[in-house]
């Protein structure tokens, strides 16, 4: 793999041209991260999901780090792309929906290389989501140039059970979730870390209900600290903690929400985080850590990778569901070489927990896989109204997968910004 660091372009060029060669095969895959490589979350996923790809095919992966206006503030995603392209780059994925509308410009600039814009609506229109009665309801994106797409995966369900250990751990049943900025993505992953944390402290606790548990969310400003422009989400998760939160659900690409659960646990405070984004993400405070809801994108790299090589790649948009096959004592969808996203367990767990982490599991995977629910998202049923007391769908509804992936608003009951 070779890396772009974080200074000029300019030097960056000129470092990664005179890097050893490493490349098995003639295929070259730009990877273009937000944050560092190593911001143990989000980043790091995509660093992970590039090393895989070309430990499958033996392609060069041409890295870009921090492309954002705080690292990178005079850097554009055409820069990148430009060298990228130059250096023999067929793919490019651009990890953040920040490039959203960046990579729409890029893409119509060299219509020969294939973008995968991660986790954006650039190609929404070409996926059978948007058909029936709930398209009109909402503003679509501009179709965009043939030869971008994008990929997802069902994060909500890991992050629904990132919200049922919570619940499950919580004795004030008071959550804090640390959110990063405010759009339809982070709301509705909010919002499913909200339903798993009142589903199970109706179905598997005795001494708690849904309306004990307090879930509050406060949005930091972006995808991790950049000091004097976000507020600080070591403040914050410090802020959750002595008011009176005793868990803290991490939204963000870094991991201050485990850190500080961890200082205040050794502290002798009983207290736990659920980092998220990466395998790893428990490492920084095991003995505090709930779980990881985690992404594993190099099987999506590689589906990707192949088929633009054969030929057989078109636009689409794709939400991948997480693979059920494997619930075991250590988390779920946990094949590396299978699943794009699962749920890993924490030390903190109790044996106990743990068990009815599984049975939760069970509850989501039984409804995933039965026909008749097709098209549907385990927990988002009504009756639900958003937060200003619009009905979202009503009593044994199902809400639609459009209106959860725009959703436009956190739902009823939870404290925090919508907008």
């Amino acid at each position: 793999m070779r890396k772009f660091p974080l200074f000029a372009l300019a030097v960056a060029v000129v470092l990664a041209l005179v890097a050893p060669a490493a490349a098995q095969s003639d295929l070259v895959v730009g990877v273009v991260l937000v944050g560092p490589n190593d911001d143990r979350g989000w980043s790091t996923s995509h660093h992970e999901a590039g090393e895989y790809v070309a430990a499958m095919t033996g392609a060069t992966i041409l890295e870009f780090e921090s492309l954002n206006p705080a690292d990178t503030p005079e850097t554009t995603l055409m820069d990148v792309v430009e060298f990228m392209v130059d250096d023999g780059a067929s793919v490019i994925f651009t990890t953040s929906d920040s490039f959203e509308e960046d990579t729409n410009v890029v893409a119509a600039a060299f219509p020969d290389v294939t973008f995968i814009n991660i986790t954006g609506s650039n190609a929404i229109q070409s996926n059978s989501i948007v058909e029936g009665e709930h398209a009109i309801m909402h503003e679509l994106p501009e179709l965009s140039p043939a030869n971008v797409g994008n990929f997802n995966t069902y994060m909500e369900l890991p992050r629904m059970i990132a919200g049922c250990a919570a619940a499950l751990a919580s004795e004030s049943g008071h959550i804090g979730y640390l959110g990063a900025l405010i759009n339809p993505e982070t709301r509705r992953l909010a919002a499913s870390s909200y339903l798993g944390a009142r589903y199970c402290a109706d179905n598997y606790r005795d001494d708690m209900s849904a309306d004990d548990i307090t879930f509050e969310v406060v949005w930091i400003g972006f995808w991790f600290n950049i000091p004097g422009v976000t507020l600080d989400p070591t403040e914050v998760a410090q802020g959750f903690l002595d008011g009176g939160a005793d868990v803290i659900i991490s939204g963000i690409d870094t991991t201050e929400a485990i850190t500080v659960a961890g200082q205040y646990m050794a502290e002798g405070d009983t207290s736990y985080g659920v980092p998220y984004g990466n395998v790893n993400g428990c490492s920084e405070a095991p003995d505090a850590c709930l779980g990881a809801a985690y992404y594993n994108w190099g099987p999506a790299y590689l589906d990707v990778v192949e088929r633009v090589v054969d030929g057989s790649w078109s636009q689409e948009w794709v939400w991948w569901e997480p693979k059920w096959d494997e619930i075991g004592d250590e988390g779920f969808y946990t094949d590396t070489d299978y699943s794009v996203g699962g749920y890993v367990f924490g030390d903190a767990l109790s044996m106990e927990t743990r068990e009815t982490l599984k049975a939760f599991a069970q509850e989501i995977h039984d409804f995933q896989t039965d026909p008749m629910n097709a098209g549907q998202i385990f927990g988002w049923s009504g009756p639900l109204s958003l937060q200003d007391g619009t009905p979202l769908a009503g009593d044994m509804e199902s809400v639609s997968l459009l209106d959860i992936w725009f959703l436009p608003q956190l739902l009823e009951g939870m404290t925090g910004a919508s907008e």
